[in-house]
């Protein structure tokens, strides 16, 4: 088979995972990837804030287009970055094992904990670096922290925990956000785990947020691979470094969003922990300033995933979630109204 293209932003993260996924394809099935960085409205839009500017195909669009008229075989997305609904003639190919799904607190290098990460939660890997229980986190933050974070999700779930918080937005390469917190920008971030410890930075970790203090986005820490739906040879070679388990667990997590009709800037959480052949579901919908919740959780056959990812999102809009997202889309229309 000759080499397949495969598209891909030109971050350290996205370069990190497509040179993943080519390094398995090479590994697993002979067959090598040329790989093309293509940018996106997202990259081109570096210092906005997500809220203002995202939608569902920010960081994938023009990848996908890419993708469409032939001039790459494959796209390596983050999960969390796709739309629950994919435009026709795309597919998901394959994903790759998950890593750690859950979110982060990072403090100024100063005030890093000083022991090791032992909670375990189901369906992902713990980790080893310095950490702090999250109490010694709200104390050391103390009433009035500055948390840097692009995530309605995050900001919305831990409005609860950090109550007096300020969620300013901060976007950029890791290191360059790093460098914001250490010069005093900001008191602490909340990212996704997985990208820290895939680029290297899993020793900034301070603590880790279990699933049940912050639900993670669907898909985090999920590498996805999209084809054509009509390639069925490059297909064939993607479904070869396919993870059933973590396949399982974002098709239910992303069947969650697509009932709700829900996008990647909601304040919706999803979480999938696969256990012998069966799925345990997670999921949320948070206003903004965390005044109104709507969860639910269930389990499942893993062969049912979708189903269930259906099934927790009828309870979630019997439990008023349509009302908090119906309401969030007023306010952004009324803000947007307001523009010059």
């Amino acid at each position: 088979m000759a080499t397949l293209k495969l598209g891909t932003r030109g971050s350290q993260l996205a370069l990190f995972q497509a040179n993943t996924v080519a390094s398995l394809l090479q590994a697993q099935t002979g067959v090598a990837c040329e790989i093309i960085v293509i940018k996106t409205s997202g990259d081109r839009l570096a210092e906005a804030p997500l809220s203002e500017v995202g939608g569902k195909r920010l960081f994938v669009k023009e990848i996908e287009d890419a993708l469409l008229d032939g001039r790459i075989d494959l796209a390596v997305h983050s999960s969390k970055d796709m739309p629950a609904v994919l435009p026709d003639g795309l597919t998901l190919g394959g994903v790759l094992p998950r890593a750690d799904a859950c979110d982060a607190v990072v403090l100024p290098g100063p005030l890093r904990g000083t022991r090791p990460t032992t909670e375990k939660h189901a369906g992902r890997v713990p980790q080893s670096g310095p950490a702090v229980s999250l109490d010694e986190i709200v104390r050391q933050l103390g009433t009035a922290p500055r948390i840097g974070t692009s995530s309605v999700r995050r900001s919305a779930q831990l409005t609860r925990l950090l109550p007096g918080a300020r969620f300013e937005p901060i976007r950029g390469n890791l290191d360059t956000r790093l460098r914001k917190l250490d010069e005093g920008g900001y008191d602490a971030l909340v990212l996704a785990a997985a990208g820290l410890t895939r680029l290297g930075h899993g020793d900034r970790i301070s603590a880790t947020l279990p699933p049940g203090t912050c639900v993670p986005a669907p898909g985090q820490g999920i590498i996805a691979v999209e084809v054509r739906d009509n390639d069925q040879q490059t297909a064939g070679v993607v479904a070869k470094i396919n993870d059933a388990d973590a396949a399982a667990a974002l098709t239910a997590e992303r069947a969650v969003v697509t009932r709700l009709g829900g996008g990647c800037q909601m304040p919706i959480g999803a979480y999938a922990a696969p256990s012998d052949g069966s799925l345990a579901l997670t999921a949320i919908v948070i206003s903004l300033d965390g005044s109104k919740t709507a969860r639910a959780e269930a389990e499942g056959p893993i062969a049912d995933a979708a189903r269930l990812g259906d099934r927790v999102a009828e309870v979630l809009l019997a439990r008023g979630a349509g009302q908090i997202l119906a309401d969030l889309d007023r306010a952004r229309a009324t803000v947007e109204g307001l523009q010059p």
